[in-house]
């Protein structure tokens, strides 16, 4: 694991960092097991990708708990205990519109995908990391490690657990470096696995 010469401060994004975050995390995931082959159109995946991402870190941005690094090169996404990624009007219609921004059977796997997310949540309360990225352009300098490690010293200074679904088997390792366990595995309708991890309230 890059351990960064510097810790970024962490800073709440605002409305002027969502091209930003939405660039980050499209750049993030482009080649990710589980939301590459969502958007097979290797052509279009950058394009439409970012459709997505747009709708939940805006979404997002209605709690205190989108954290970016300075220039906004890596970004973690939290929604508080109660909370939820999308409101109930944002959530009605939401595979009509994503239909129409991209292409109906795109969106119908983005559903299928997070509504098997949403069917793994554990019940107890708990602060969720539900995207964490780096842009390429800026991987490897422990850019989005030492955001979460930051990231997660505020979710301990409110006594709450921490919750995951990590698309990426790269990258178990790093979340248990901070405190996550594994919890259990999602089985998408493509094949992949999704590895759910938990923190316990420190």
């Amino acid at each position: 694991m890059t351990t960064p010469s510097t810790t970024p401060s962490a800073r709440p994004a605002t409305p002027d960092d969502i091209d930003a975050v939405v660039s980050a995390f499209t750049s993030a995931f482009l080649h990710d097991p589980v939301w590459g082959p969502v958007f097979p159109d290797e052509a279009l995946r950058a394009e439409q990708a970012a459709v997505m991402w747009r709708v939940y870190v805006t979404s997002a941005l209605r709690y205190p708990w989108t954290l970016v690094t300075p220039g906004a090169e890596a970004a973690a996404v939290w929604i508080p205990p109660g909370g939820v990624e999308l409101t109930a009007e944002e959530v009605e219609g939401l595979e009509e519109r994503l239909a129409t921004g991209i292409d109906p059977g795109t969106a119908r796997r983005i559903m299928a995908v997070e509504e098997r997310f949403g069917a793994a949540h554990p019940e107890e309360p708990f602060f969720h990391l539900t995207i964490l990225g780096t842009h390429t352009d800026h991987r490897g300098k422990g850019l989005g490690m030492a955001l979460l490690a930051e990231s997660l010293e505020r979710v301990d200074a409110v006594g709450a657990p921490a919750y995951l679904e990590s698309t990426n088997p790269a990258n178990i390792r790093r979340y248990e470096s901070v405190g996550f366990r594994v919890r259990d595995e999602v089985a998408l309708e493509s094949g992949a696995l999704v590895t759910t991890m938990w923190r316990a309230a420190r």
